[in-house]
């Protein structure tokens, strides 16, 4: 298992947190998502299959921006 942490903006509440954690649910190969939108941190946990540009374009399609932090 690979863990990695991300920044994103744009977040401001729990639906925020939804959104994310729903796109990222669904690509395959992720295991957890832990998102909150008070610190703007996003943490996944994949099963090592799963890159960054990966992640980054999940979180974009939920409507907000990432990057690794």
């Amino acid at each position: 298992m690979t863990t990695q942490t991300y920044l994103v903006s744009g977040m401001s509440c729990g639906h925020c947190e939804t959104a994310v954690r729903s796109e990222l649910g669904a690509v395959p190969g992720v295991q957890q998502v832990e998102v909150s939108a008070a610190t703007g941190r996003l943490t996944v946990t994949t099963d090592g299959s799963v890159d960054d540009a990966t992640v980054i374009a999940a979180v974009d399609e939920a409507g907000y921006q990432a990057q690794r932090g």
